[in-house]
């Protein structure tokens, strides 16, 4: 018969323990919180880019197109009405907060969607009103590829520092700056042709979904629900074997799969507690009014729990990384073997 023995296997790291030494390590290194910090107040106090200008520009035309493909006058109008309440409250500022690997930016969410619609959002600061200047043209575009570039430098120097402050008492780590720099920029390539790729197909099937109505229509979103989960987490770590392991992005991203193939419970969990905290707090930072000194501390206490976060992402890739090694090579220690 044969028998595996695997015998004294380590627990898996704690998710607990995980978020208090990431906070720990960012109370001890407070400085890691400055680039977030520094956008927020940008976001705040600085200079809006809108969208106004170009927009009323090309209504007339936007709308004739509408109509030539048969779009009905009452759509058309709903449209337009949804366009004139998000256009003026927009700000093109806010791409320098890019994704996967970007700085965190509180004032680059408050505005959300269901913000611009459900209210009018005030322009005034403690300063008095914010200089507006307009994107008009072909300058859209370059203000877009720009502040995207600039928003991918920045979330690598800031992933970077939050990464040496969560392991500045260790010695394995060593990351080169200028590598994870380079790293940053092509996976985040990647990641906009991904979202490309795979969004629009995502955005036509949610599209037909809302079409469909009772049980078939849950059960289909419930699907995907479960998929999105398995996509999700390992989208989720990919940056962080570039800032933890010194890794290219191509081999971040295998590790990524493979831990996440074998710790998907607990690492679906895991990240599922960062999005609750990082995203439930948010409302909490977003109280006080954007003309009132009070905001200083929301965005203050956005900075030090995202870069908390973080940095507790970054123990957890840690340290279940090195147990997942452990647990291998102890399976493979303990091969099946004959016996009589």
């Amino acid at each position: 018969m044969e028998r595996t023995n695997i015998e004294g296997i380590p627990p898996p790291p704690r998710i607990i323990n995980s978020l208090k030494a990431g906070f720990d390590a960012i109370a001890t290194h407070v400085s890691a919180i400055l680039l977030p910090f520094l956008l927020n107040l940008f976001f705040w106090l600085g200079p809006r880019l809108r969208l106004e200008t170009l927009f009323n520009a090309l209504k007339a035309d936007a709308v004739s197109a509408w109509q030539t493909i048969g779009i009905p006058s009452a759509d058309i109008q709903t449209m337009l009405g949804l366009y004139e309440k998000i256009i003026p409250n927009f700000n093109l500022f806010w791409t320098l907060r890019t994704f996967p690997i970007g700085i965190f930016g509180l004032k680059a969410l408050p505005l959300s969607l269901v913000g611009m619609l459900t209210q009018k959002v005030e322009g005034a600061t403690p300063l008095g009103l914010p200089l507006e200047l307009q994107a008009t043209g072909l300058d859209l575009l370059l203000w877009y590829l720009l502040l995207t570039f600039v928003g991918w430098l920045g979330g690598g120097l800031y992933f970077y520092l939050v990464a040496k402050a969560t392991f500045a008492n260790s010695t394995d780590t060593q990351v080169s700056l200028l590598r994870a720099l380079f790293q940053t920029i092509l996976l985040s390539i990647v990641w906009n042709f991904l979202s490309i790729v795979i969004g629009i197909p995502v955005r036509l099937i949610l599209g037909g979904i809302l079409q469909v109505t009772g049980d078939f229509g849950t059960l289909v979103i419930l699907l995907l629900s479960f998929f999105a989960m398995w996509v999700v987490v390992p989208f989720f770590f990919w940056p962080h074997g570039i800032f933890v392991k010194n890794q290219n992005f191509l081999v971040a991203a295998w590790s990524s799969l493979q831990m996440t193939r074998f710790t998907l419970p607990t690492s679906s969990l895991f990240v599922l507690s960062v999005l609750m905290l990082s995203f439930g707090l948010s409302y909490l930072w977003n109280v006080p009014p954007e003309n009132s000194w009070m905001t200083l501390f929301g965005i203050f206490g956005h900075a030090f729990v995202t870069t908390g976060l973080l940095s507790a992402s970054f123990i957890y890739y840690r340290d279940m990384s090195a147990w997942l090694q452990k647990v291998l090579e102890q399976v493979r220690s303990a091969a099946p073997r004959q016996t009589v």
